[in-house]
C-alpha cells in the first residue's frame, strides 16, 4: 500500500483491454502525464492471446498452434510501457487472470475464463484495489459500446465504471483498502471529423494495401461529444515508438499504421475524450484532463 504523503499530485487510471489498444488510443497522453511527473497507472485486463499475428517468424504464438501470444504479448507490453516512461502497468487480478474473449461471436466468448464471462463485480474488485492504493484523480476507460464493440471492451468499460462505484463506497471491501472516490471519469474518443480527414491522408500517403473505415476506429462520435483535446505534439515520437513495439499486432510507416488486416489508419499525436463523470475545468474543450481536480 502506498502511503498518502508519497503519491504525487496527480494520479491518472487507465483500463484498457489487451496490451497495444493503450498505445494507439491514449499513448502519447500516457506519455505527456507521465514526462509531467503524474503517476500514470495502466491495468491491461487480458494478455491478448486470441490475437492475430503480424509477421511469418512469428506466426507459431497464435492460440491455435503454440498459444504462446499472451507471453510474448506481456514482453511487447512491458517494451511500449518503457517508450512511454510509464512505470506502474499491471494485468487485471495478474498476468492471465482473465484470457482474451476473441471478437464478438466466435468460440473463444463462451470458453470458461475468458474475461467476457468474468462476473464484473469479481473482477472490479480487483481494479478497486488498484484505485484505492494509487488514488487516481481520473480514470480513462472505454464507452458502453466498448469503443467499438469487441467482447473484451465492453467489459472493461463494465469493469471500469463498477470499479469506480465500488471504490468510493467504505462499506464495500474495506479489506481492499480506504475508501477513494475519482473526481472524473473520461471515454476515450475520437471525432467523425478528424478520423475522416486522417483516413484520406492515409489513402493518400498510399504505405498500405487498403484504408480502414471508420467503424474499425474506435470511440468514433460527433464532433459535439467531445470534450477534452490534448494536443501532444511533443509526444508523437514516444506514441510510435510504443505502437512499434506491439510488434506482433502493428505496423507503423511514418504517420500511419495498421493492424494485421493491412487496412492503413492516421498515427495521431492528439487525443480526444469525452467527461462522463465530474465536473469539467473553466474551458471548454479542456486541454487538460486534470483542469479543475484539487489535489
Amino acid at each position: 500500500m502506498t502511503a498518502a504523503e508519497d503519491l504525487p499530485p496527480r494520479r491518472m487510471l487507465l483500463v484498457h483491454a489487451h496490451p497495444d489498444d493503450e498505445s494507439i488510443v491514449t499513448g502519447a497522453t500516457m506519455a505527456r502525464y507521465a514526462a509531467e511527473g503524474a503517476r500514470v497507472t495502466l491495468v491491461t485486463c487480458t494478455l491478448g492471446e486470441g490475437g492475430e499475428v503480424i509477421g511469418p517468424e512469428l506466426a507459431h504464438l497464435t492460440a491455435d498452434r503454440d498459444d504462446a501470444l499472451g507471453a510474448h504479448r506481456i514482453g511487447e507490453l512491458a517494451a511500449a510501457m518503457r517508450a512511454l516512461g510509464v512505470a506502474d502497468h499491471r494485468f487485471l487480478g495478474g498476468p492471465g487472470r482473465y484470457r482474451d474473449s476473441g471478437m464478438m461471436g466466435v468460440a473463444d466468448n463462451d470458453a470458461p475464463g475468458c474475461f467476457w464471462r468474468a462476473d464484473v463485480d469479481e473482477a472490479a474488485a480487483h481494479l478497486v484495489a488498484v484505485v484505492r492504493e494509487v488514488r487516481p484523480q481520473v480514470l480513462v476507460a472505454y464507452d458502453e459500446n466498448g469503443g467499438y464493440g469487441h467482447p473484451d471492451h465492453i467489459q472493461a468499460h463494465r469493469v471500469a465504471m463498477r470499479a469506480f462505484e465500488l471504490a468510493a463506497d467504505a462499506a464495500w471491501r474495506p479489506e481492499l483498502g480506504a475508501a477513494w472516490r475519482i473526481a472524473k471519469v473520461y471515454y476515450s474518443r475520437m471525432p467523425r471529423s478528424v478520423i475522416e480527414r486522417g483516413l484520406k491522408e492515409t489513402a493518400a500517403a498510399g504505405d498500405f494495401p487498403g484504408v480502414a473505415r471508420p467503424s474499425d476506429v474506435p470511440g468514433v462520435v460527433d464532433d459535439a461529444e467531445v470534450t477534452a483535446v490534448l494536443d501532444n505534439a511533443a509526444y508523437a515520437g514516444a506514441k510510435a515508438a510504443a505502437m512499434r513495439a506491439h510488434a506482433t499486432q502493428i505496423t507503423v510507416v511514418g504517420d500511419h499504421f495498421a493492424l494485421s488486416n493491412d487496412l492503413g489508419q492516421p498515427l495521431l499525436a492528439t487525443e480526444y475524450y469525452q467527461l462522463v463523470h465530474g465536473s469539467p475545468g473553466s474551458a471548454l474543450p479542456e486541454a487538460d484532463l486534470f483542469a479543475g481536480v484539487e489535489d
